[in-house]
């Protein structure tokens, strides 16, 4: 038994890949996925952030000596690509075309997990077997239950091995509900959360310093850093200030906003690059009197836009809209208004007054959101878009008055389980709909969950806890 052991494990590690090797081999997976590629859509881009921090995560504890157990994870990419594939995975496109696909990861080693990840984007393979490897084909290698050596049961039940096959039917029999994950997760996010404690309250303080010192309306963070992270972006900030306070005269009542760029966004905060040095912070507040000028321009065209479309509001909605800075909206709100004016369309004044639309530049049909504005591409013919909003105008209304009452719903049910299950914080992912956060405080509110005293509860698309202790639960969680 031993020796036939020693043989199984040979013929296991010929065909597993180098932590390097799997990197190597998933390269065009990650060119397909990277969330710096989806800069215009921020829904897709927050989705494959997530899901590749759990694939980093996944692919970690492979790698770890002596790992045996593991848990089935279930990830959802959005890919660069247009056109469907034939494929076993579940998947569909999303409204700005890109593939989103779906895919459980189940392996024991390296190599079955980068085949199986590559074979679910429908991604070629044949570069894996230019590495290190002797690699067998993908249905061999599907996972390390398919291997050339097949024990008896008694084998397992002589040394005390776990049965791999009987691990994996438990694993996928087995679902994971809200209960047994929090029973499992729970010690972890406490310590996690004790440990963070004192950054939190230091990130506190500086927010409250910096926000006080500069009169600032605000100061936010465009991704979900942690906690060590934007400290040192507000003790960044804190020495920007000691030493070149003139030029920080100009930002009272704005909101400062770290994100992967410099200068003003399309909403009129000021954006400081988290990769940028001092020197580029120091151009952006200087800059700041010609950006107030160029907002006002901007101001003055959407005024001229809805005069010409009924009295319509033109408004930018910064978690559905890309990231855009001043000069790229100005620029997309100009081309709009020249295309409008030269067409001259009869909209009766005043028409359409208490209606919203939002200008996006990646679409090629008008649509009417859930919450009542209207979702306009920027290259649309304007006899369509006549016609489209005239016939969506009452459906419009009705949608912005439902929107008011289910925001007013959704403060509730978030300040009734905070308070109910003794919470520290509960709070959504942008990706999350307000529709789909109701659903889930009001589930949330038929149980009884006593492991959530004094925690952070993110409600997000799937289960994590954060380095700084947060929880992060699906939605629809069962």
């Amino acid at each position: 038994l031993h020796l036939d052991k020693i043989l199984l494990q040979c013929v296991l590690q010929s065909r597993t890949l180098s932590g390097a090797d799997a990197i190597n081999a998933l390269r065009p997976f990650y060119f397909a996925v990277h969330p710096d590629f989806f800069g215009q859509h921020p829904k897709e881009r927050e989705v494959n952030e997530n899901s590749l921090k759990r694939l980093n995560g996944y692919l970690e504890n492979l790698q770890k000596p002596g790992f045996r157990s593991f848990k089935p994870t279930q990830l959802t990419f959005y890919v660069r690509e247009r056109e469907p594939n034939s494929s076993n995975v579940q998947e569909s496109f999303s409204a700005s075309g890109f593939r989103a696909v779906s895919f459980t990861l189940h392996t024991r080693d390296l190599l079955s997990t980068v085949l199986d990840i590559l074979n679910s984007c429908s991604l070629s393979t044949e570069h894996v077997q230019n590495l290190n490897v002797n690699s067998q084909p993908h249905k061999e290698a599907k996972s390390a239950v398919n291997r050339p050596i097949k024990w008896d049961k008694t084998y397992y039940s002589f040394t005390g091995f776990k049965d791999p096959e009987e691990e994996l039917e438990q694993a996928q029999r087995v679902e994971t509900t809200l209960l047994s994950w929090l029973d499992d997760n729970e010690a972890s996010a406490v310590k996690k959360l004790k440990k963070s404690l004192p950054l939190r309250k230091e990130l506190e303080r500086l927010k409250i310093e910096l926000s006080h010192e500069l009169q600032l309306s605000d100061i936010r963070w465009q991704r979900s850093w942690g906690i060590a992270h934007r400290c040192s972006q507000l003790h960044s900030l804190g020495r920007l200030v000691q030493q070149r306070p003139e030029i920080l005269e100009n930002v009272k009542g704005r909101t400062v906003v770290f994100t992967d760029r410099s200068g003003m966004s399309a909403a009129g905060h000021i954006m400081l690059g988290t990769m940028d040095v001092h020197h580029h912070w120091t151009k952006i507040f200087e800059r700041l009197p010609n950006y107030y000028k160029l907002q006002k321009r901007l101001l003055l065209l959407e005024d001229r836009i809805s005069q010409l479309l009924g009295g319509i509001q033109v408004i930018y909605i910064e978690e559905l809209q890309p990231l855009l800075t001043l000069e790229e909206y100005f620029e997309t709100l100009n081309s709009f208004y020249n295309k409008l004016r030269d067409s001259r369309l009869p909209f009766h004044p005043r028409s359409l007054r208490g209606l919203q639309m939002i200008l996006e530049s990646d679409r090629y049909a008008p649509s009417l959101h859930e919450f009542g504005h209207f979702m306009i591409p920027t290259i649309c013919d304007p006899a369509a878009l006549q016609w489209f909003i005239f016939s969506k105008a009452q459906e419009a209304r009705e949608n912005l008055k439902r929107k008011e009452e289910m925001m007013i719903t959704e403060k509730e049910l978030i300040n009734t389980s905070t308070e109910r299950f003794s919470l520290d914080r509960l709070y959504k992912e942008p990706s999350v709909s307000s529709a789909q956060m109701i659903d889930c405080c009001k589930r949330l509110l038929e149980e009884s969950l006593p492991y959530l005293q004094g925690m952070h509860l993110c409600i997000s698309h799937f289960y994590s806890v954060l380095q700084d202790g947060d929880l992060c639960i699906p939605w629809n969680w069962k």
